[in-house]
C-alpha cells in the first residue's frame, strides 16, 4: 500500500501545528518545570519558576500564547516508505499553512528582510519558513513538526570550529562559555543543544536538533549521552539560574547530537531554547492523522 496526503491536508496541518504550538507547553516541558522547581534551592529562583509555571497556566487556560514572540517558523519533515506526496506541493503549502495562521488567528509575524527589515505580516520570506527534510525507515507514514523558535534563544546561538587536539576538554569548556555569555539573555531555565562533529553547517544543525528533542531523551550515541550528563551537571553548577538571577536551574537538559567529521576537526555547536520550548506535531498515517507534540 501507499500513503497519499493532498497538498490541502498538509496546509491545514501546517496552520493549526503553528497556533497550537505558541499555545500550548508540550507535556515534558511541564514536568520539567515541576522536576527543577523541587530541586531549587534558591528562594528567588523557586519565585521566578513560580511565576513561569502560572504564566504557562494563564495562556492556557485563556487560550492564549505562552510568548508574544511567535518565532521563526521550522518545520522538521519525516517521510517514511511508500509515501507519495509532491515535493514541491509540500512545500508550498506548509507556507501557505504559516501564511493562514499568522492572518486567520491572527499571531504577530515576527518575519522581516534581513535588509530592509520589511515586515510581510505572513510569517513568511526568503527561506522561510524553514523546512528540513529526512526519510525514516518506517512504511506509511509522514510525520511534520513544527517548531516555533524565538530570537531570544537563538541569539544564544555559537559555532567554534575545533581541532582534535583540543579534545573533548575544549568542547566542555566551549560549551561552558556559552552558557555563561547568554546569561539571562535566552531566558532560563533552557536547553542547550550542542553539536558535536560534522561540517560547520551540519554541526549547527545538530545543535538544533538537540535544543528541540524532548525532555528525557538521551543521545542515541553511548559518548555522546555521557557528554550530555557531564554538560548538565556543569551547566547547573554555574549559580545562572532562572531569568539570570540566580539558582541551581540554569537548564532542563543539556542535549547532544554527534555526526562524523573529518580527521583534522572536530566542529562544536551550540544552539539554546528558551524555558517556552514550544513545538507540536501532526503524524499522518493510513489511519489518519494525529496530532500531538
Amino acid at each position: 500500500m501507499t500513503l497519499h496526503v493532498a497538498p490541502d491536508a498538509i496546509e491545514e496541518a501546517a496552520k493549526l501545528l503553528y497556533i497550537r504550538a505558541l499555545k500550548i507547553l508540550p507535556d515534558d516541558i511541564k514536568q520539567g518545570f515541576a522536576r527543577i522547581s523541587a530541586s531549587e534551592t534558591d528562594a528567588t529562583a523557586q519565585s521566578i519558576l513560580a511565576t513561569m509555571v502560572e504564566n504557562i497556566g494563564v495562556a492556557e487556560r485563556t487560550e492564549n500564547l505562552l510568548c508574544q514572540d511567535t518565532g521563526i517558523p521550522i518545520f522538521n519533515v519525516q517521510i517514511g516508505r511508500d509515501v507519495a506526496l509532491d515535493g514541491w506541493a509540500l512545500k508550498q503549502a506548509l507556507k501557505r499553512g504559516t501564511e493562514r495562521a499568522t492572518r486567520e488567528h491572527p499571531l504577530r509575524s515576527s518575519v522581516v528582510h534581513p535588509i530592509t527589515r520589511r515586515n510581510e505580516h505572513t510569517s513568511c520570506g526568503a527561506h522561510v519558513p524553514v523546512i528540513h527534510i529526512d526519510f525514516v525507515d518506517q512504511p506509511e507514514i509522514l510525520r511534520i513538526e513544527m517548531i516555533p523558535k524565538g530570537s531570544g534563544s537563538e541569539n544564544g546561538s555559537f559555532l567554534q570550529m575545533l581541532i582534535p587536539a583540543d579534545g573533548m576538554a575544549g568542547v566542555k569548556r566551549f560549551v561552558i562559555d556559552c552558557a555563561i555569555k547568554a546569561g539571562g539573555k535566552v531566558c532560563p531555565p533552557t536547553i542547550m543543544g550542542v553539536g558535536v562533529g560534522g561540517t560547520s553547517d551540519l554541526c549547527m544543525n545538530l545543535a538544533k536538533v538537540a535544543a528541540t528533542r524532548p525532555l528525557g531523551s538521551r543521545c542515541a550515541d553511548a559518548e555522546g549521552a555521557a557528554l550530555e550528563a557531564a554538560l548538565s551537571e556543569a551547566v547547573n553548577s554555574l549559580g545562572i539560574g532562572p531569568q539570570g538571577l540566580g539558582g541551581d536551574s540554569t537548564a532542563f537538559a543539556v542535549h547532544v547530537e554527534v555526526a562524523a567529521t573529518h580527521i583534522t576537526m572536530n566542529p562544536v555547536a551550540v544552539n539554546i531554547q528558551c524555558h517556552s520550548a514550544r513545538r507540536a506535531s501532526a503524524t499522518f498515517t493510513p489511519a489518519g492523522v494525529e496530532i500531538g507534540f
